[in-house]
């Protein structure tokens, strides 16, 4: 009996033992399979999706708090889709996050990333700059590739220094004017902006007188200057918002037909200049830095030549020109003396090669000059010398030129009187001279012949030779012989290409004499002759070079002026 009960119970056992086995072996090991390591949010955020696989119960939890998962549980059903999702990263810098998947004692990561918010953040907003100018640098932190925008011409970029942080190197150039100015640099990424404002001091107006390169007073400089040529009609076109300089039909002025006016045996250039289409403030007749450093480019073509340059204040639209009356003229002087303070500072620093020349044909008409005329005249004159004067510098001693009434001979010895003048003997006078006037000027084909070789029908009945030698004889005893050297701004006789091949030989003939004889007896008689070229070669034109080119195309009256130049 007891061995029946031990056999019973010792089959039980085993029947239990045996169906233990069978259950461990039955149960599947542990799986979790993750889709992917690592995500990538950009810096606006969103959602992603991931997917595991697990045969476990699962759970996942992220480090950080702006990235969330949802579901973040389950039993193990397979294949299951969890849901990421990350704010808009609005910190300054990228962000990080560590995705824990733990299912059945198996533990896996997926590293989350976000990019950081656009930034730019300029560390130094406002920098004060000295009128000589100088380097600075601005620092900023910034991510991504940023636009800049430089308002100021005379500020550039210079250099980047491409780091965590950015240097960017901007070049401030010397402010030769005197007034204070400020420019802005503004940087841009996306909706983002930044402005750096740049204020740079004013220059002084008045500096130690300096004699530098200033050698000759105006009786040994008017020696060295030679023939002049003018740059008609460029400069002095007063169009400024829109063509400028172009805007009477003439292309800029280049070193290029600088070079080649030298080449043709010219010696010094007078620049007929514009300045109040250019002014960018009324209430104080600030002239624009750009218009400044375009007239400097031009004044460089000639001295970096070994010429000597003039620049005057020209027509400029008549402001100063046409106004010679009392009524006008505190209104004139005014703006007469900020202009000029202005172009004397900035072109302070130029030697004896460039002169200043106070106006251009001041006068109300035609006709003989009142004394209100000539007394508000002369007042220009003054101011002008004064506003000079009073700049220092080599300003001090430079040679400047006043103007007669009108430009006229006749008027300048029987009315001119000279400024006075801190600096003595550093002034010339300055006349011109187209007469007779229907042989220069004058459209119609009438007058066309000129000189001792013709008479009769097309030839000018006054202001022949004996003319030329009476005026200019004039302006030498009343004023060369006196130590004022005279400038003959302005002279030359149209060209008139629409006449007869006869008439045109004849006219031709005539002209080219006229050139010679007006250019020597300028020169006999201690003037500067500065013929007028106003650019177009043509019918009723006076050009004598390609303006574009430099090329000579009226060879035949250049060589007639510089022969006439000869002594």
């Amino acid at each position: 009996m007891k061995k029946h009960i031990y056999l019973l119970l010792l089959g039980l056992c085993l029947m239990i033992t045996g169906y233990s086995c069978s259950s461990d072996d039955d149960k599947p090991e542990p799986e979790l399979i993750v889709s992917t390591e690592s995500i990538s949010f950009t810096k606006e955020g969103g959602d992603k999706d991931i997917h595991i696989k697990t045969n476990q119960k699962w759970s996942i939890s992220s480090s950080e708090s702006w990235c969330t998962v949802n579901p973040a549980s389950g039993e193990g059903t397979g294949t299951i889709k969890i849901t990421l999702s990350a704010t808009a990263n609005t910190t300054n810098d990228p962000r990080t996050s560590v995705l824990t998947v733990f299912a059945g004692g198996i533990t896996k990561e997926v590293n989350i990333t976000q990019q950081l918010t656009d930034l730019l953040v300029v560390k130094k907003a406002e920098y004060e700059v000295k009128a000589a100018g100088e380097n600075i640098t601005v620092e900023l932190q910034t991510t991504g590739t940023h636009e800049i925008t430089i308002d100021g011409d005379w500020i550039t970029k210079s250099g980047t220094k491409a780091v965590t942080d950015l240097s960017e190197v901007f070049v401030i150039a010397p402010n030769k004017n005197i007034f204070s100015r400020k420019g802005t640099i503004t940087y841009k990424i996306g909706d983002l902006s930044e402005t750096v404002t740049i204020s740079q001091a004013a220059t002084s107006l008045n500096i130690v007188a300096d004699k530098t390169g200033m050698a000759n007073d105006a009786s040994a400089l008017a020696i060295k200057m030679g023939l002049g040529w003018n740059l008609g009609n460029t400069l002095e076109a007063t169009d400024g918002i829109t063509a400028g300089e172009t805007s009477w039909g003439n292309p800029k002025a280049s070193q290029t037909l600088i070079d080649a006016v030298k080449a043709a045996g010219f010696n010094t250039i007078r620049i007929p200049c514009a300045w109040n289409a250019y002014i960018e403030d009324e209430s104080t007749y600030k002239i624009k830095d750009s218009w400044l450093v375009r007239v400097a480019e031009v004044v460089d073509y000639c001295v970096n030549n070994d010429m000597y340059a003039i620049i005057n204040i020209h027509w400029d639209g008549g402001w100063l020109e046409e106004n010679p009356t009392y009524d006008k003229q505190v209104e004139v002087n005014k703006k007469q003396k900020a202009l000029w303070e202005q172009i004397a500072v900035y072109f302070r620093d130029y030697d004896e090669h460039l002169l200043f020349a106070g106006t251009n044909e001041v006068h109300a008409d035609y006709n003989t000059p009142s004394t209100e005329n000539i007394e508000v005249q002369q007042s220009y004159n003054q101011t002008f010398v004064n506003a000079v004067r009073s700049t220092g510098g080599k300003n001090t001693w430079r040679n400047l030129i006043v103007q007669s009434y009108n430009t006229n001979i006749d008027y300048a010895v029987d009315y001119m009187k000279m400024p006075s003048d801190p600096t003595a003997n550093r002034i010339m006078a300055e006349v011109h001279f187209y007469d007779p006037y229907e042989f220069c000027l004058q459209e119609a084909n009438t007058v066309f012949l000129w000189g001792k070789d013709f008479t009769g029908a097309g030839t000018a009945s006054w202001g022949q030779e004996d003319w030329v030698d009476k005026q200019f004889g004039r302006m030498k005893a009343n004023f060369a012989d006196r130590g004022i050297p005279v400038v003959l701004g302005e002279y030359s006789p149209t060209l008139r290409m629409s006449l007869n091949a006869t008439d045109y030989a004849n006219h031709v003939k005539s002209r080219n004499y006229y050139l010679n004889y007006v250019t020597k007896a300028a020169v006999q008689n201690g003037m500067i002759p500065v013929y007028w070229d106003n650019g177009p070669t043509g019918d009723m034109a006076s050009g004598l070079f390609n303006r574009l080119t430099g090329e000579q195309v009226h060879t035949d009256a250049i060589k007639s002026i510089i022969d006439g130049g000869k002594k």
